[in-house]
């Protein structure tokens, strides 16, 4: 029999096409909140350090279609923060695309910022404090010194994020449902595929270019990383 497995029809396309873009946002839209998250995280103290912790990880451990179900508690268009941002500014979420990327986001963001956050713990003190004596602010130690020092787990922060959020599957389905051309996904579509007969090829084709993405994805990584610690190094 014949196999066709890099033959792909326009439902495969669009739901690759989504997925890249659905986790492209979610990574950059994430990651300024994940470098401050992780720097007072690292750094700070403050009464609720220990309850902001656990609410970052708290989409590592709790199931994810229960993350996608509070997202649609609070976001649902008869919801109150649904309803506000409607009504307001005429934003909806739920069974949006923008929804998916808000719910990739969510369930990306620990990996995010548990990388970060070892990247920050591993700067030297040494070298801000000999910054700060030689008159620099506390932005300038921070532009200067700790956040290229940062960098290597910056860009594997954000890679981790990226891949997150291109194979999440349970929050953004229950929150933003699966619908063909808006919210359907990669995950969502072979899913999809698998629940009808002779679907088999075309998930097992999608399957294949998820895992090509993820293998690419990983590779830029490690190419982007060691250029950085090579700069960062002075090597």
């Amino acid at each position: 029999m014949e196999t066709k497995l890099l033959e792909l029809g326009p439902t495969e396309w669009m739901a690759i096409r989504l997925s890249l873009k659905v986790a492209l946002w979610a990574t950059l839209l994430s990651l300024p909140l994940a470098i401050y998250v992780a720097l007072i995280l690292a750094r700070g103290k403050f009464w609720g350090k220990q309850v902001l912790n656990v609410l970052v990880h708290l989409p590592l451990i709790m199931p994810p279609v229960v993350t996608g179900y509070l997202l649609l508690m609070l976001f649902g268009r008869n919801k109150p923060v649904g309803q506000f941002l409607e009504n307001s500014i005429g934003f909806v979420l739920v069974f949006k695309w923008t929804g998916a990327v808000l719910a990739a986001a969510i369930m990306a963001f620990p990996l995010m910022v548990r990388s970060i956050r070892l990247a920050v713990e591993n700067v030297d003190p040494n070298l801000e404090e000999a910054a700060r004596t030689l008159g620099a602010s506390p932005l300038m130690v921070l532009v200067s010194v700790t956040l290229p020092l940062m960098l290597p787990g910056i860009v594997a922060g954000a890679v981790l994020a990226f891949a997150k959020a291109l194979g999440e599957f349970g929050a953004t389905i229950t929150f933003v449902s699966n619908i063909e051309g808006q919210t359907q996904t990669l995950p969502s579509a072979i899913y999809s595929f698998l629940q009808v007969p002779g679907g088999d090829q075309a998930a097992l084709t999608l399957v294949g270019i998820a895992v090509l993405i993820s293998v690419l994805a990983l590779a830029a990584s490690e190419i982007l990383g060691a250029r950085v610690r090579a700069r960062v190094g002075g090597r």
